[in-house]
This record gives structure tokens, C-alpha cells and sequence, in this order.
């Protein structure tokens, strides 16, 4: 496999980061993972705008386009011969002494390479279950950093629980989004999902599913769903980069709906597979 160190287009066996590197030491920096069907990238300008607005938000002087960022991921995949699957790519603040405030002359670090990723066919097909779990994370959810300790946490409750996903709440009132997902409800026809704001990351997929309803006239409003209501939904579906269009069947002993997927999520996953 060949990844990227910077410049550098290089074999995995022979990358090397600075053990003093930021992002190892303090989890300084922001990511992204771009999924590529049949040889093109998936809303990649989206998933550069992000990385850029992340950038930003924590003080990385680091221009996406000036560095070739599109460019090095095309050539990337081509270099591995993948048309289909994932690419991984972080900035991070780069290598310094350690010490909690920045470098005063930070030299940011890029890294990428490819992931292998296939449709979760089966799990589409019939849907998974979730577990709540409270979100203790920090209140800048929005910014799409390396700090994923909660995140992967909740992963392994939900794994333990035999379960696909969590699902965060910050009180029985605030239902926020899966620990690398976003989190829909479906009731009365209408979809809900969170506004996005800091307590949420505005996923791309997030994004694709909202443009759908739009164009398709499918009634959606952005709002806090309460515990409550989630006992209540017709539906439910998480979404995400590498899981697409999720149905949820169950949510701790909570069923959902019939616990089986619901007529607008199987909509919803068609108009998805259609745009891919």
C-alpha cells in the first residue's frame, strides 16, 4: 500500500510521523474519510469544506487547495488501484516539544491513505440495533477533530451489547447523534434529525439524505428529539459515510416502529443507492 507523508507518496512500511507529533500527543488535528464508488469520490468539495472549517476552527494554518489535497487523494486511490472503498486522510499540528500550548511556528503534518470499505448489504437489508449511551463528549462536536475517545468508547458499549451503534443523549430531553453517525426518527410520514450546530457533526451523508428530501418533497424538520419521542417514532435510521442509509429496528428493549424497516427509509436508501 502507498500513503501520503506530506509531499511524500510513499510505502506504508516506509512512512514515519515524529513521535512528538501533536496529533499522537494531544489528539491535535482534524480528519476525514471520503467514500469513492466505481473510480469517483463522493461529495469530495463537501468533505474539503469541512476539513477546511475544521482547519480553521482549531488554528491550523493549513490550505487545502494549495496543497493539492483533491489531487493527492485521486492519486492515491490510483495508485492503489482502488475504485472502490475509502480514503483516510488527517492534519495535525505537527511535531514541537511537548507543551500544551501551540508551537509558535507549527509545521502541520498530512497524512492519507485508503481503506477498504464495502456496502453493508445485509445490515441494510434488514436493519441493526442501537444503545444509548450518555454524551459526555466536548461541546464542539462540529469541529471533526482526532479527539475520539468517548466516540470509541460508546463503540465498544454497543459492541459489547451486541449492538451496531450508540446513540448519544445528553439528558432524557436532548438526543444528540451515534457515535459516528447522525441519527434520524420518522413519525407521521415527517423526518426528524438534530439541528446542526456544535452539538452535532453536520455529516456529508447527513447532508445527501436532507438534499434528497428536498428534492423529492419529503417533509423533514431539524429539532431536538427528546427520549420520549424516540419511543414514539414510526422509524428511525442512522447515517454515515461507510454505513449509507441504516435502518433501526431497536434501541435498548425500545422497538421501533414494527422492528422492521420502515417505507421512507426504504425510499430514502434508494434515492441514496441511486445518487452513489
Amino acid at each position: 500500500m502507498y500513503v501520503w507523508v506530506n509531499d511524500q507518496l510513499i510505502r506504508r512500511d516506509k512512512a514515519v510521523v515524529d513521535m512528538e507529533d501533536r496529533g499522537y500527543q494531544f489528539g491535535d488535528g482534524v480528519y476525514e474519510v471520503v467514500r469513492m464508488y466505481n473510480g469517483a469520490f463522493f461529495m469530495l468539495p463537501e468533505h474539503l469544506e469541512r476539513l477546511q472549517n475544521s482547519l480553521k476552527e482549531i488554528g491550523i494554518s493549513y490550505d487545502v487547495k494549495e496543497q493539492r489535497v483533491a489531487e493527492k487523494l485521486k492519486e492515491i486511490m490510483k495508485k492503489n488501484d482502488v475504485t472502490d472503498g475509502a480514503v483516510y486522510m488527517q492534519i495535525t499540528r505537527g511535531a514541537a516539544p511537548r507543551n500544551h500550548s501551540f508551537p509558535d511556528q507549527p509545521n502541520p503534518v498530512f497524512t492519507a491513505y485508503p481503506i477498504p470499505v464495502k456496502r453493508p448489504v445485509e445490515a441494510q437489508e434488514n436493519g441493526v440495533q442501537m444503545t444509548l449511551v450518555e454524551d459526555m463528549r466536548w461541546l464542539r462536536c462540529d469541529i471533526k477533530s482526532l479527539n475520539l475517545l468517548w466516540n470509541a468508547m460508546a463503540k465498544q458499549k454497543a459492541k459489547e451489547k451486541g449492538c451496531f451503534e450508540s446513540l448519544f443523549y445528553r439528558n432524557e430531553n436532548h438526543i444528540t447523534e451515534g457515535s459516528s453517525s447522525n441519527f434520524f426518527g420518522v413519525k407521521n410520514g415527517v423526518i426528524y434529525t438534530h439541528p446542526a450546530n456544535p452539538y452535532i457533526l453536520n455529516g456529508i451523508t447527513r447532508r445527501a439524505v436532507l438534499n434528497i428530501c428536498q428534492e423529492n418533497q419529503f417533509p423533514y424538520e431539524e429539532k431536538v428529539l427528546t427520549l420520549n419521542d424516540v419511543k414514539q417514532l414510526d422509524e428511525a435510521f442512522i447515517t454515515s459515510t461507510t454505513a449509507e442509509v441504516m435502518p433501526i429496528t431497536a434501541i435498548d428493549d425500545i422497538t421501533v416502529g414494527n422492528g422492521e424497516p420502515g417505507p421512507v427509509t426504504r425510499k430514502l436508501q434508494k434515492l441514496f443507492f441511486e445518487r452513489t
